[in-house]
């Protein structure tokens, strides 16, 4: 039996519409998109192309997408950039439970002598937009927020953290890389003037993301060379990749009506298997303001990573980082004040595309039945 995998918000398949329509580019179209001749004018078209189907998605204009190698790259682009093209404006303002992506960045800042302020999330996973506008002030370049928390799926405020960024003249960035396609994202609606997307999120290969870049808002590139997407990001364009995140993106616009809520039905119903089957589940953060597909539930009694290792029909993840003797819990669950104790027997549950009825069903069946083995035995332990 193949097993259930419900590990997508780590990344996604390649779908196979989005392969085939990369595959030319790989082969016969292989030609440079800056070069005059009869190759180069069909690979600059394709990437073209991609760029008006990213932007649709979102409800960008074709010339405010940039293409990068990742969501982590757009993501250095943005907050590296906007912290620096103002000297009287140096101060970050972020949270506490940000994708590692953001929060590198804002050490390397931090480190660098700009003052970052983190917005601390509460308990259930969300961040309080009294508490942003207090940090907000005549320093601040960036509020840069994560819309929906990798780990526990929470969908923070973001429209409203940056309608009030605006009124104190700050930048915002949004990383969208997990919400992309599972809900629906508008630029506008967000009030983003940056925003990250990685595509093998997407159902698209790893190794290629999008920058959102808001038309007048011009920042120094991260990286120097040619004049590759109008100075913004040098180096050959990536065609067969671009190509894929394109179409990625189309389909995802044309299926998110039917694909979101059959995501949360989905989820739900893994949810309500796991807590008929296993007494004192918890699920982490917010109970409905949160990703449509995305579950994070702290097993009782166990820990979340030996749980996943004796489950071997389910392919999922956990917040630890685990070492050769040891594992520490996630510091997003510990940022929430979830016990460590607690934290450790954390699992993200994220379903996708291909997730079927029948692969939910088994996988609640094969997660209880792995509780109910580690269970008794660490009762027993402790007892002796």
């Amino acid at each position: 039996m193949q097993p259930v995998y419900l590990d997508n918000n780590a990344t996604t398949p390649i779908d196979p519409d989005v392969l085939e329509a990369m595959l030319p580019y790989l082969r016969e179209r292989f030609g440079n998109p800056s070069s005059a001749h009869a190759l180069g004018g069909p690979a600059h078209d394709a990437v073209e192309r991609a760029r008006e189907d990213v932007a649709a998605l979102i409800g960008a204009s074709p010339d405010e997408i940039v293409f990068t190698s990742g969501g982590t790259e757009a993501s250095n682009m943005a907050i590296r950039g906007a912290a620096v093209i103002n000297t009287a404006r140096r101060a970050v303002v972020t949270t506490n439970i940000e994708h590692p992506a953001t929060d590198a960045c804002c050490a390397l800042l931090e480190r660098a002598g700009h003052p970052i302020r983190r917005l601390k999330a509460r308990a259930d996973g969300l961040v309080d937009t009294a508490e942003a506008a207090s940090l907000l002030g005549d320093d601040t370049a960036l509020v840069t927020v994560i819309h929906a928390q990798n780990e526990i799926g929470t969908l923070q405020p973001v429209a409203e953290i940056a309608r009030q960024a605006h009124a104190s003249g700050a930048l915002v960035h949004v990383d969208t890389a997990q919400s992309v396609g599972k809900i629906p994202v508008h630029v506008d609606a967000l009030g983003a003037d940056l925003l990250s997307i990685a595509a093998h999120k997407l159902y698209a290969p790893k190794g290629i993301g999008v920058l959102y870049m808001r038309r007048g808002v011009a920042l120094p590139p991260l990286l120097v060379g040619a004049g590759q997407e109008r100075g913004r990001r040098p180096g050959t364009e990536n065609v067969p990749y671009i190509v894929a995140v394109g179409e990625a993106c189309r389909r995802a616009r044309l299926a998110l009506a039917e694909a979101e809520p059959r995501m949360r039905m989905l989820r739900d119903r893994l949810l309500a298997r796991l807590q008929e089957a296993i007494p004192g589940l918890i699920l982490v953060g917010h109970p409905t303001a949160r990703l449509p597909n995305t579950l994070n539930v702290l097993f009782p009694g166990v820990s979340g990573r030996q749980l996943l290792a004796t489950c071997r029909g389910v392919l999922a993840s956990n917040g630890s980082a685990c070492h050769a003797d040891s594992e520490e819990p996630s510091a997003i669950l510990l940022a929430l004040g979830i016990p460590r104790e607690a934290a450790l027997g954390t699992v993200r549950l994220s379903v996708g595309r291909h997730t079927t009825t029948e692969d939910i069903d088994t996988a609640a069946t094969l997660l209880a039945a792995a509780w109910r083995d580690l269970y008794p035995a660490k009762r027993e332990r402790v007892a002796s």
